[in-house]
């Protein structure tokens, strides 16, 4: 129960045991949605474009130099039957080893090096290992001290590999580019009020309580409130509601939305961290950056790849030894096995997972706050819901009209209208919308009276007309003809009466208004398997009045928030559970729950206490929000298993065991190979979609 109804004047008894009055005490009104909005620096997005701009200048010179390169080695020479000796031939190709030694191979000999020094071997690791092991050999040989020259491939090894990583580096960014255009979402300018007039300023240089006025068609600069006009706004790009929305003085806005009627003058109330697109983009931002139990696996498992690539190496190095007593074949195939037992593409097949399906989350409508959580919900077992707000819409809304003596249903409900026009009720709010939905007229009212605890009247006509609970109808001693009013009111409804000239003509009865989606997401529960149970803090009547429409599995009624969470722990025995609510009372419960998720219109504690935030305020999103779980987890599977199923078959042929059969892996096979298992991932990633 919130404040307002706590503390609410017209009191009137219950027609039923339940204890309904015509504020309806079981009727919890969320709070409005968290709204805000900015613009935003995406840092990590301009790391990585400088990131490319750097790898993409080291590529171009390294193919440039490996031109000749590849021209001066004798083995190439050998295979192509051409010749191109002369005089210090070998000292220019190694000056020219060494200069793309040096800089193509810098970022991984400077990752080798880090990743050496945090103790933390990964593919920087055996990268700067490969292409030292080929320069540091091949250089011996220039100098007498070795048999064969591998500069040929260090260098085809070196272009292979930064290639590798700009094919990486950009999927990351194209992954990652959701951030990117929720910054486009907010315009650069707005049209700042001050004395009457306008002045175009910069959108940080607003500040709370500025005035700015919206012109029809351009983008709200801020989140702020209504003080003047009306008008439709476009919220699509933000919420994903498809249909404008009509707004008026006191309605709040979000920044970033389109002004697509009339002129608006909007009183700035959130800038900067506080708004509500900086807040989406700061979900997002810690979702991409999150770091799942999945993940963590990932790595463990490219630390042991890079202990076992190393082992694998020397032992490959010192078996071709004793073998073959061929140093220049040894090293080769020892150099092979290193660089085909990169761990690039295990690396890379959660991340790149992990960043398609954030992307993914906010464009069908919901926010992933953490990682491991959302990972995990492939295995729930059971889905709570809370009632109010959440399966329903939160705000009391006329299910029906009963007529008594002859009365017509438009005539009851267009009287009992004009009188409550003039309260702020929240039952007065409901029949007056009804009527304003049915077009009926709302007359003229003289004598208008509201008493505590006797509900509203007035004169219509020069008729006495009366609106009350059902407390105040039997003071007054008026009988019903029927029982039907009774029977509303058994289900939990919130019943009133209309009296014109001391006759009952009818009965409305109202209710919290169950969302038009909610039997949707239901049924398409419990066809995924799940069971589906409702938990609310309202009367029991109203809880199985509910349950029942929707078809719920079980519901707990009358629970109070500190109990929540007891139950979900309860449910939680048979199995992981979701919790989905937009309350205070529903934080607990969130939080104990395996997964919790909020509704975007509900209060700020509930989205904190959450694990995934519905955008729409739409209970269908939930079954989104399950099967882009299962297929994420079925993605991060396929990846892991194109990775290290890739080098469980390249690294015995990298190491020369079918030899014997001409089947020989050189390093720069091995390395176009190794990155061709790392596009594989990345397109598998991006098949998601």
């Amino acid at each position: 129960m919130n404040d307002r109804q706590e503390h609410d004047v017209r009191d009137n008894n219950a027609l039923n045991k339940t204890g309904h009055d015509h504020s309806d005490p079981n009727i919890n009104t969320p709070s409005d949605p968290p709204s805000s909005h900015t613009s935003h620096e995406n840092g990590g997005h301009a790391d990585h474009s400088a990131m490319i701009t750097d790898y993409w200048r080291r590529f171009v010179v390294s193919i440039i130099l490996s031109v000749p390169i590849l021209a001066l080695s004798p083995m190439i020479q050998g295979w192509f039957r051409y010749s191109l000796d002369f005089p210090g031939d070998l000292l220019l190709l190694f000056i020219l080893s060494t200069a793309i030694y040096f800089y193509g191979g810098w970022p991984f000999l400077t990752g080798l090096i880090d990743e050496l020094s945090e103790r933390r071997p990964g593919m920087m690791t055996l990268v700067g290992l490969a292409i030292s092991v080929a320069y540091l050999y091949s250089s011996a040989t220039v100098f007498g001290f070795g048999n064969d020259i591998l500069f040929w491939e260090l260098a085809t090894l070196i272009d292979v590999m930064l290639i590798g990583h700009l094919v990486e580096m950009r999927s990351i960014m194209g992954a990652s580019k959701a951030l990117e255009e929720l910054a486009k979402v907010m315009p650069s300018i707005a049209h700042l009020v001050v004395n009457g007039k306008t002045e175009d300023v910069k959108i940080d240089e607003l500040a709370i309580g500025d005035l700015v006025l919206v012109k029809p068609g351009e983008k709200i600069p801020a989140d702020g409130v209504i003080k003047e006009g009306s008008s439709h706004v476009d919220e699509s790009l933000l919420t994903g509601e498809s249909m404008p929305v009509a707004v008026s003085e006191g309605r709040e806005v979000i920044g970033g939305s389109v002004n697509s009627g009339g002129s608006l003058i909007i009183e700035v109330r959130r800038i900067g961290e506080e708004t509500y697109l900086n807040q989406v983009i700061n979900i997002v931002e810690r979702a991409q950056e999150s770091r799942s139990r999945t993940q963590n696996l990932a790595d463990r498992a490219a630390m042991i790849l890079v202990i076992v690539a190393v082992a694998a190496g020397i032992l490959t190095f010192t078996a071709w030894i004793i073998i073959s007593n061929d140093t220049s074949f040894a090293m080769e195939r020892s150099v092979t096995v290193m660089v085909i037992s990169c761990p690039h593409a295990l690396g890379l097949a959660i991340p790149l997972v992990v960043a398609v399906s954030t992307a993914l989350a906010a464009s069908s409508g919901f926010l992933i706050r953490e990682r491991q959580a959302f990972e995990e919900a492939r295995g729930i077992n059971a889905i709570i819901f809370d009632k109010t707000g959440t399966l329903t819409e939160g705000r009391l809304g006329v299910i029906d009209i009963l007529t008594y003596e002859n009365n017509s249903k438009a005539d009851v409900l267009s009287l009992s209208a004009s009188v409550e026009s003039l309260s702020e009720h929240p039952i007065a709010s409901a029949i007056v919308q009804r009527a304003s939905q049915e077009g009926l007229d709302i007359h003229p009212v003289t004598n208008f009276k509201a008493s505590a605890g006797q509900g509203v009247e007035g004169t219509i006509n020069e008729r006495k007309i009366q609106v009350m609970g059902p407390g105040p109808l039997r003071e007054l001693g008026l009988p019903l003809p029927d029982d039907r009013a009774e029977k509303l009111a058994s289900h939990g409804n919130t019943v009133i009466f209309i009296i014109a000239d001391n006759n009952v003509i009818g009965a409305i009865a109202l209710a919290d208004i169950i969302r038009s989606e909610s039997k949707k997401a239901v049924s398409d529960l419990k066809e995924m398997g799940l069971r589906t149970i409702m938990l609310t803090g309202d009367n029991k009547f109203v809880a199985k009045s509910v349950a029942e429409e929707l078809g719920l599995d079980e519901y707990y009624a009358e629970v109070l928030p500190h109990d929540k969470a007891s139950i979900v722990q309860m449910i939680q025995k048979d199995g992981p559970t979701v919790m989905v609510g937009d309350g205070i009372n529903d934080a607990p419960a969130l939080v104990q729950s395996d997964l919790g998720i909020a509704i975007g219109g509900g209060t700020d504690v509930a989205i904190e206490s959450a694990d995934i935030i519905l955008v729409q305020n739409d209970p269908r999103d939930i079954v989104k929000v399950l099967s882009l779980s299962r297929k994420t987890y079925s993605k991060m599977q396929q990846n892991l298993l194109f990775a290290t199923g890739y080098n469980a078959v390249a690294i015995p042929l990298a190491a020369g065991v079918l030899s014997g059969y001409g089947i020989i892996l050189s390093p720069a096979i091995g390395a176009i190979l190794m990155s061709a298992s790392t596009v594989i991932v990345a397109i598998n990633a991006r098949l998601l979609k």
